[in-house]
């Protein structure tokens, strides 16, 4: 046994076992000087029916685990998909765990969370030495279903959730009825297109992670891109049109997604919602000689998208395509008589301070424009987008 394991490459063992995904839970207690304690585990399963036992397997470094210990009795939290910053938050605490949480007593007195899905209460039975890790086997005293939704999962080093596959294809509906209410906006959309020479495309925002484009046209000599239905993730600085006016909630989920960017990055992205905000529109800035090639990481991000749903291996590297991309989305001020080589405008259609579900997008410009010109394309641009508007509500 030895000589197979010797030469083992730790990273290759981590890596092969992370394609294999695993329920999260938060293990509490109450220690016997009245502090609650409480240490997240990515490894919990079930042993036997009879008797009722239960198993998680915490590192032998944990001293968390060693105080869990102690305590009378434990709960075993099953977390639900959407407590995934509550399981970040609890994990980095060393002290006053459930700080600015709701949690309730079990029957036995330890910490349930609330919107947990589900909880046990349980009796530390044994502890089997297990190479860097501890066997916790406990004895299931009580349980209950306390919010049957679905599991926050751990996979490939990532937290995501289980999707069931008929609620994924009824969201395809919504972007088929998208589609043909944006039928009516075609002449406009055409007529821009043909105006400036470039590509023109109505997004509208499927939910807060995807958009999708549900009408386009080009004018004469440029190709178009996206087909129609086609999802691009709302990932910063995409979906800026649509989160400037969105939920305070909303804006920090979205920006949440640009954590691994750096900070005068992720200052951008913030920045840009508050320009969109009282602007109503936004621009992006191709790199001198780039042309379209500056959105080769942008098209490969959405590629990767494009082939169904990400393991959390790549949908890291779809952000990271995003957020390395050579378009430059920091803010300028407009001077009439200097050159700009502008890679999109995107205004939100609605009322101001409304979030909006439709953005209009112009790109694949003229690739070099004086910034007077640029005003008159914004200007054109708002004209169409209250048309549009106009049209999508009578």
């Amino acid at each position: 046994m030895t000589g197979t394991t010797a030469g083992l490459d730790p990273t290759l063992l981590r890596d092969v076992l992370g394609h294999y995904p695993t329920g999260v839970v938060l293990v509490t207690g109450v220690a016997p000087d009245g502090e609650q304690l409480a240490m997240v585990v990515g490894t919990f399963t079930a042993v036997s029916l009879e008797p009722p036992l239960v198993a998680f397997l915490p590192m032998r470094s944990s001293r968390t685990f060693a105080r869990l210990q102690e305590c009378a009795s434990l709960c075993i939290n099953v977390l639900a998909g959407d407590q995934e910053e509550i399981c970040r938050a609890v994990a980095s605490r060393r002290v006053q765990k459930f700080e600015g949480l709701d949690w309730f007593p079990s029957p036995s007195g330890d910490p349930v969370l609330t919107g947990s899905v589900a909880w046990m209460d349980v009796r530390l039975e044994s502890t089997i030495d297990a190479g860097d890790h501890w066997i916790a086997m406990c004895r299931v005293a009580d349980l209950a279903v306390h919010n049957p939704v679905a599991p926050l999962i751990f996979f490939q080093r990532g937290y995501g959730s289980f999707v069931i596959p008929s609620l994924v294809a009824r969201r395809d509906d919504g972007i088929i009825a998208a589609v043909q209410s944006a039928s009516v906006a075609r002449n406009e959309l055409q007529r821009l297109a043909h105006s400036i020479g470039c590509e023109v495309s109505l997004l509208t925002a499927v939910n807060r992670d995807e958009l999708a484009a549900v009408a386009s046209a080009v004018g004469p000599g440029v190709s178009a891109a996206e087909g129609l239905g086609e999802r691009v993730p709302m990932v910063p600085p995409i979906g800026d049109t649509y989160m400037c006016h969105a939920s305070a909630e909303d804006r920090a989920y979205w920006l949440a997604k640009a954590n691994d960017a750096p900070e005068d990055q992720r200052q951008v992205f913030t920045d840009r919602l508050e320009f969109c905000r009282r602007n109503g529109y936004l621009m992006s800035f191709l790199p001198p000689g780039r042309g379209e090639g500056a959105y080769a990481d942008l098209h490969h991000a959405a590629h990767l998208y494009a082939t169904g749903r990400l393991t959390p291996a790549q949908e890291r590297d779809m952000r990271a395509s995003i957020h390395s991309s050579q378009v430059d989305y920091a803010l300028r001020d407009l001077v009439d008589t200097e050159d700009y080589h502008v890679g999109s405008v995107v205004l939100p259609l609605g009322d101001s301070g409304e979030p909006a579900n439709l953005t209009l997008r112009l790109a694949k410009l003229p690739y070099r424009s004086t910034g007077a010109q640029v005003r008159e394309w914004i200007a054109d641009a708002r004209t169409t987008a209250d048309r549009i508007a106009t049209r999508l509500t009578s």
